[in-house]
């Protein structure tokens, strides 16, 4: 049995569903596995692991767009909160005796691990971009650089990096392994069927999409606007796990933010796929843009009527490319997390 410091971002919901899955692989073997987060991580995790509540860097929006500048300035505000997170890590790695850190793009562990010299294991997505030969588009040359930039900055010198990914670009790091994305039981074990909806997904009330679908023929499930009750053709619903993951399953296509989480379950349960990325998060600009490059969905800047008729008629284009999608589950990446674990720590079980 190896003592494991597992450090999981909690912006968001994506960190922490993935995390789960591996956690829950750990303890099956044995591990003891401590966990650290912040925000819907903490939220998520706390019920069933021992979590640690540490600080959490931000990113900050304005008008639903990331701005880094404001992101930077947020959080170099709060480095002390951050200092006595990584104080107070430190002495409990002594008092579990960790012999090992997996980071999901959380930085406080990763540092922590470095500064007592431990073995530091990065599982997510986000280093893709920086660990493997990928292209965008020109125009988006500077959020790139600036996202690739912040990932560096997150999880830096780990001695290994499991990169997933819903496309396989070649691995140009050492110490990089690409995976297929990390996705939860449910999704696994679902048996999806195409009904008459479709189902709409945002992070923040848009008001302007609504306006948009209620001129559109077509029955649509929407979540995220703030609001609930039937208005023309659309359903509005309040935030439900199972609510959402039932209107997921049973939908025949999405239109919703491009985050990782819910694009590669979207992918998984062959679901055609209309992104709309938040503005200036190149992560989601990335996961759009190769949506739509591997025939799976599509991508504009700026929706309108035509745009989004026009995804609706090429739905079974789109379900056609999706029934070549590699459906390959968890066990890859964590049969290498579990070699990792041996190698590092002499922990074989």
């Amino acid at each position: 049995m190896a003592n494991i410091l597992y450090g999981v971002n909690g912006e968001g919901a994506g960190h922490s569903t993935r995390a789960r899955e591996v956690i829950s692989h750990l303890k099956v073997k044995g591990h003891a596995v401590h966990v650290a987060s912040f925000d819907r991580g903490l939220r998520n995790l706390g019920d069933d692991f021992e979590v640690t509540e540490i600080y959490g860097f931000r990113f900050a929006y304005v008008n639903n767009q990331v701005r880094y500048r404001k992101t930077m300035t947020k959080n170099l505000s709060t480095v002390r909160q951050a200092a006595k997170s990584i104080k107070h890590l430190s002495r409990l790695v002594d008092d579990w005796k960790i012999q090992l850190v997996i980071t999901d793009f959380e930085p406080l562990t990763c540092q922590v691990g470095h500064h007592k010299h431990l073995p530091i294991v990065s599982i997510d997505n986000q280093h893709c971009l920086t660990n493997t030969d990928v292209s965008y588009p020109k125009q988006y040359r500077r959020d790139a650089a600036l996202a690739k930039l912040v990932t560096r900055v997150m999880v830096p010198r780990a001695d290994a990096y499991l990169a997933t990914s819903f496309f396989m670009p070649k691995v140009r790091k050492p110490g990089t392994f690409l995976f297929p994305p990390i996705l939860r039981q449910e999704i696994l074990q679902a048996k999806p069927i195409a009904g008459e909806h479709v189902l709409v997904y945002v992070t923040s009330p848009a008001p302007a999409l609504a306006k948009l679908l209620s001129g559109i023929r077509g029955s649509f499930i929407a979540y995220g606007f703030g609001r609930e009750g039937s208005e023309g053709n659309i359903v509005f619903k309040a935030p439900s796990l199972n609510g959402f993951l039932q209107d997921l399953i049973s939908c025949k296509a999405i239109i919703a933010n491009a985050g990782f989480s819910l694009v590669t379950e979207a992918l998984d349960l062959a679901k055609p796929y209309l992104a709309i990325p938040v503005k200036h998060q190149f992560e989601q600009i990335f996961n759009a843009y190769w949506v739509d490059k591997m025939g799976y969905g599509a991508y504009w800047e700026d929706l309108n009527k035509e745009r989004v008729e026009s995804f609706l008629y090429n739905i079974p284009q789109y379900v056609e490319k999706l029934e070549a999608y590699p459906r390959q589950g968890n066990q890859a990446l964590l049969k290498k997390l579990d070699a990792l674990i041996a190698e590092y720590t002499g922990h074989t079980k």
